[in-house]
């Protein structure tokens, strides 16, 4: 079973693929994780993004792997650790950035694909282009979004509770801007995937989105058994 979670930054992809994920026993992709870790390769290589070509080398020659259970996971860059450093702002925006690189995402693409088809179980994949791109006959599609405010309000307190220094203003205008990014670049921009689940989780508890997801895997999976 191949699960797709889209949506803007912010939405409550990564806290839902993971409550799934463990749910359900499937595997779990953040497919962000390695957009931001070859960013991260790019940086360490003091080269500029603006240089698609060397971006996209990089990219391709970067052993970028993702490990342990889904509540845990670490994202391991060249074999060294890099889950704590990929989350900073400076690399939230370089990564925004790498992923409109064509030659890039089509690096990541081919990666997402062989890992969510070797899953023994299945697997929940999230990022932005995952139902339309990645997986486009995904099983499930679901599509996240809530308003840039509330978007920032959360990301906000996540930066607060890791001791990250940032305002409420700075994460509102970073979040509008890689709103504009996803959805304006050439490649694979931001969409609603055919077929996809909606959910605005602007004014939801967390507890009732997964419900509404978790009820859809559910009914999905008691009619594969069915047939």
């Amino acid at each position: 079973m191949i699960i797709a979670i889209d949506g803007p930054s912010g939405a409550g992809k990564s806290t839902l693929g993971k409550m799934l994920a463990k749910e359900f026993g499937l595997l779990y992709l953040d497919t962000g994780a390695m957009y931001r870790a070859a960013a991260l390769a790019v940086t360490k290589a003091g080269v500029s993004l603006e240089d698609r070509e060397k971006v996209a080398e990089i990219a391709e020659n970067a052993k970028i792997e993702l490990v342990g259970e889904p509540d845990s996971m670490r994202v391991l860059l060249d074999g060294e650790d890099v889950s704590a450093e990929i989350r900073t702002p400076d690399v939230a925006t370089a990564a925004s950035v790498v992923s409109t690189i064509s030659d890039v995402r089509k690096i990541m693409v081919d990666h997402q694909r062989a890992i969510g088809e070797s899953a023994e179980n299945g697997c929940v994949l999230e990022g932005r282009d995952i139902g339309s791109v990645v997986f486009p006959n995904a099983d499930i599609k679901f599509f996240l979004t809530a308003k840039p405010e509330a978007r920032a309000r959360r990301r906000f307190a996540e930066d607060q509770a890791k001791g990250r220094s940032t305002s409420y203003e700075a994460t509102l205008a970073e979040i509008n801007k890689r709103d504009e990014r996803d959805v304006s670049r050439a490649d694979s921009p931001l969409t609603i995937p055919q077929n996809a689940t909606v959910i605005d989780t602007s004014e939801l508890e967390l507890k009732d989105v997964f419900e509404l997801m978790a009820d859809q895997v559910r009914k999905l999976s008691q009619s594969s058994t069915a047939v």
